[in-house]
């Protein structure tokens, strides 16, 4: 039985938007791995919603439907990746198109942006997108096709006004895509603030496990030729989430606000204690008062601030390294958003991308909030 449209996204989540066994009646769907699927004497489908696995999976229509339901949009694709989905997203541009491209993001994103449309002969131009003037002013000299931002930034927590992009883009034609990764849809619902298009690297804390590779882009308006284009492109290409990993993540998705509650919570903690420690020297979160887009991130984030945070230790790149080394519960890994709290020296993984040697990205888990600290404070020295 579908489930009401007025249920809360904990309550949407933790019944994996619906989905059950119709066949068994269990309460939890079942995995299909079959590839293909039988037609009957006639050569008719005997079920007429699946041909062929690479767009008919009963776990992978379950999680577009949830993570549709979640963002408040009308339609969702899930690709095995979140560079998968925004590489989609760049390969439906026509021949020529322009592209405002947020500076100081992902640098994966912002690596393929530039070496797709040096092949593409597209034009691209990054701004800080976090201050709306320098957005109006560059589309408006740019006069782009795509607006393309991350917000909260990643690494540096930069929290972008989505409804003020929003009405930005558009007012020069052009359509807005929101890279939501850090929020998931439970912190910020990027196309109720006016997106035409969110993308979340579902690897993150859409899953929350460390264990699944997985991408999503959503929309609220899925008969526009670009969403079209996307999905034709998707099949086409065959970038499609596989099976289990579809069923591992709706397994994931289940928990996902408790998760972010947990994580939004204790991230706050840690960065308020942060903040006032003189081994510290500045806080990049957007929960605090003190960072630059807090007022912004009030206004379009509920339920807490998320579980990424980035802070400079004082001294040189040694001593950011040394902290980082001598953490014992806080596990030294590349990704953000899962149970467990990661650390990463950002310089080291991105050299060249003018990250601060000094610099140490946290991922906060769902440990308790004390033990986190009391590693962070013998690891500060």
């Amino acid at each position: 039985m579908p489930l009401p449209d007025d249920l809360d996204p904990a309550t949407l989540a933790a019944h994996g938007g619906g989905a059950t066994d119709t066949a068994s009646a269990g309460i939890v769907p079942p995995i299909q791995p079959a590839t293909t699927f039988l037609r009957d004497p006639k050569y008719d489908l005997v079920n007429p919603a699946n041909i062929y696995s690479r767009d008919d999976s009963e776990a992978l229509r379950a999680v577009e439907t949830l993570l549709a339901r979640l963002e408040r949009g009308a339609a969702a694709l899930a690709f095995p990746s979140g560079m998968a989905a925004t590489a989609a997203v760049f390969r439906s541009l026509p021949n020529g198109a322009r592209i405002v491209l947020q500076s100081g993001i992902y640098y994966g994103t912002s690596k393929f942006a530039r070496e797709f449309c040096a092949r593409r002969g597209l034009a691209l131009l990054e701004v800080d997108a976090s201050d709306p003037q320098a957005l109006q002013a560059a589309c408006a000299a740019h006069d782009p096709d795509l607006v393309f931002v991350e917000t909260p930034s990643n690494p540096w927590l930069k929290t972008v006004d989505i409804r003020r992009a929003a009405e930005t883009a558009h007012g020069v034609g052009a359509r807005l895509v929101v890279d939501s990764t850090a929020c998931t849809p439970v912190l910020t619902q990027p196309l109720s603030l006016g997106a035409d298009i969110v993308m979340h690297s579902a690897t993150k804390g859409i899953n929350g496990h460390s264990d699944v590779l997985a991408g999503a882009l959503v929309t609220r308006d899925p008969d526009h030729a670009q969403w079209q284009t996307i999905a034709t492109d998707r099949h086409d290409a065959g970038a499609i989430l596989g099976p289990f990993e579809a069923w591992l993540l709706l397994r994931g998705m289940r928990t996902l606000p408790l998760r972010m509650e947990r994580m939004s919570a204790t991230a706050l903690e840690l960065a308020q204690r942060l903040a006032t420690d003189t081994r510290v020297a500045e806080v990049f979160y957007p929960g605090l008062p003190s960072h630059r887009g807090h007022d912004v991130a009030v206004a379009q984030m509920r339920g807490g601030f998320g579980g990424l945070l980035s802070f400079l230790v004082r001294g040189t790149r040694q001593d950011a390294l040394d902290v980082i080394g001598r953490l014992q519960l806080i596990q030294r890994a590349t990704s953000l958003g899962g149970v467990e709290s990661l650390v990463e020296h950002r310089q080291s993984i991105e050299p060249d991308s003018g990250i601060p040697e000094t610099l140490v990205r946290l991922s906060v888990g769902i440990e308790a909030p004390e033990d986190l600290w009391r590693d962070l404070d013998q690891a500060l020295g």
